[in-house]
C-alpha cells in the first residue's frame, strides 16, 4: 500500500468516525463517476412514463448519472443514513401518514447536520470543496448508497440494510477529496415477495416501481384530482405510504430514532378519522408547522382524506 492510499484510508476512517459521532447510522464512500448500470434503467423508466406527472424527473439527466457534472471536480461521494423509525406510531383506526413525515421536515434537519459534518471534516483535513444533498437535487441517492456499501436496493426499490431495515433518510456529500471505495453489499431479498404482494395499487414488480401507481405519488406528488381508477385501493393512507416497508422482514430490526426533532405532534398520534375529517386550516398549520406534510398543503391533504373516505 502506498503512502497516498494509506492516507486515504485514514481520512475515510476519520470521516466515518465523525458521522457516527453526529448520530448518522451509516456512512459509506464511493468513487464519483458515471452510473453505468443505472443509465439504461432510468432511460427506460422515463420512456415508459413511470414517473407520471413528475416532469422534473426528466430534467438534468446527465447530472443524475454523474455527480462530476453536478459538482465539478468531485472525486468521492459520501453517503449517509439517518434513522427516522418512530418509537410510537399512529392509532390503527385512523388516516395514516408516512412515518418519515411524523416530525419536522427532514430536509432542514439533516441539511443542518450535513453542514456541521462538512465543517468538522474540513477542520481536520483542510479545505474541502463540495456540496451536500438531501433529496433536493438530481442525485440517485439509493444507487450511491448501495454503491457505497450501505445496503442493497431491494425488491421494493428502497435501500435495505441488514439488521437495520429501511426506515432511514439518505444524504450525500459530494466532495473533491479522493477517498477509497467501500465494498458493495450483497442482495438479501432472496425469494421474498412480501412487498410486491402487499402493494394495494400493484405499483411494484421485482426491483422496479411504477411511480405513477404508487400511493405516495397520488397523495403527495399529484396535484390534480386523484383518478377514480384507483378508488378503494389506498386503505387509510392520506399522505405517503409505508406498506412495502412495514411488511419487509428486515424492518423487524428497526429501532427507534433518537432525534427529538422527528418526534410527532401529539395530535398526529391521537387523532381519529372524525378529527382528521373535521381538520381546519389553522389546526393543520399547528400540527404540521414544520413538517413535510405541508408539501401537500391543506387543500391537498383534505383532498386525500376525502378520496379515501368516500371510496
Amino acid at each position: 500500500m502506498t503512502k497516498s492510499q494509506l492516507q486515504q484510508q485514514e481520512h475515510a476512517a476519520f470521516i466515518k468516525g465523525v458521522a457516527e459521532s453526529m448520530g448518522f447510522m451509516g456512512c459509506g464512500i464511493s468513487k464519483a463517476g458515471f452510473l453505468d448500470e443505472e443509465a439504461p434503467r432510468l432511460e427506460q423508466w422515463l420512456r415508459e412514463g413511470r414517473h407520471g406527472a413528475m416532469g422534473y424527473m426528466e430534467n438534468h439527466f446527465d447530472m443524475r448519472l454523474d455527480p462530476r457534472v453536478l459538482v465539478p471536480g468531485a472525486q468521492s461521494v459520501i453517503s449517509l443514513l439517518y434513522n427516522y423509525f418512530p418509537e410510537e406510531t399512529q392509532r390503527e383506526d385512523t388516516y395514516q401518514i408516512a412515518k418519515y413525515a411524523y416530525g419536522q421536515d427532514y430536509h432542514q434537519v439533516i441539511k443542518k447536520k450535513l453542514r456541521a459534518f462538512q465543517e468538522a471534516i474540513s477542520a481536520r483535513l483542510g479545505p474541502i470543496e463540495g456540496r451536500a444533498f438531501v433529496d433536493s437535487a438530481p442525485v440517485l441517492e439509493k444507487a450511491w448508497a448501495a454503491k457505497s456499501g450501505l445496503g442493497w436496493v431491494g425488491k421494493n426499490t428502497n435501500l435495505i440494510r441488514q439488521k437495520a431495515g429501511s426506515f432511514f433518510f439518505i444524504a450525500e456529500l459530494i466532495i473533491d477529496l479522493e477517498l477509497p471505495q467501500d465494498p458493495v453489499a450483497t442482495d438479501h431479498c432472496g425469494s421474498c415477495t412480501a412487498c410486491i404482494d402487499a402493494c394495494p395499487t400493484q405499483a411494484l414488480s421485482p426491483y422496479e416501481i411504477d411511480g405513477s401507481k404508487c400511493i405516495s405519488y397520488f397523495t403527495i406528488e399529484l396535484k390534480d384530482a386523484i383518478p377514480n381508477s384507483v378508488a378503494g385501493q389506498f386503505e387509510d393512507w392520506a399522505f405517503g405510504c409505508d406498506i412495502c416497508q412495514d411488511v419487509c422482514p428486515w424492518n423487524r430490526f428497526s429501532t427507534p430514532h433518537k432525534e427529538p426533532l422527528f418526534n410527532p405532534h401529539p395530535s398526529l398520534l391521537s387523532h381519529d378519522k372524525k378529527q382528521w375529517e373535521e381538520l381546519t386550516a389553522d389546526v393543520f398549520g399547528e400540527i404540521f408547522r414544520k413538517s413535510a406534510v405541508k408539501r401537500a398543503k391543506y387543500d391537498g391533504f383534505k383532498r386525500n382524506i376525502s378520496f379515501v373516505k368516500t371510496k
